[in-house]
């Protein structure tokens, strides 16, 4: 798993179904014109997610602990990479009641489970397969 840097940059995290969720709030209850940003109050630096995936990517599969932990490979960082993305969702929470429903790392043990159960969507993405697909529905 390469990591930029030694993993110190700072993103904020949010499950990709409350994501859709917070879109649908917005869509159906935001105020037309207005702007909304999605986060999930829920920052956390990169080298620090890659040890929870590892060690829920572990504990899914029955290894011990910290197992993959050498699958860690930090690459020199893009020149000009910004160390901290930002969201205040204050508004949408604030205004339209949205929130995350998930804890972090449940959303995280439900992704890595959802990518373990789907080995072959997996496969085709990693292939290169999938753009197949697009050549087929949109030319080349």
């Amino acid at each position: 798993m390469p990591v930029y840097g030694r993993g110190e940059n700072v993103r904020d995290w949010l499950y990709v179904e409350d994501h859709a969720r917070a879109i649908d709030v917005i869509f159906h209850n935001g105020k037309d014109g207005d702007t909304y940003n999605i986060g999930g109050f829920n920052e956390w630096k990169n080298i620090d997610l890659v040890k929870v995936l590892i060690r829920t990517a572990d504990r899914v599969l029955g290894r011990p602990e910290g197992a993959d932990d050498d699958l860690i490979t930090f690459v020199t960082d893009r020149k000009g990479h910004d160390m901290r993305y930002a969201i205040d969702s204050t508004k949408l929470r604030d205004e339209l009641g949205w929130e995350p429903s998930l804890q972090f790392e449940e959303g995280i043990g439900k992704t890595v489970r959802w990518y373990l159960d789907n080995q072959e969507w997996l496969d085709n993405v990693t292939s290169g397969d999938y753009l197949k697909y697009y050549e087929q529905m949109y030319g080349a």
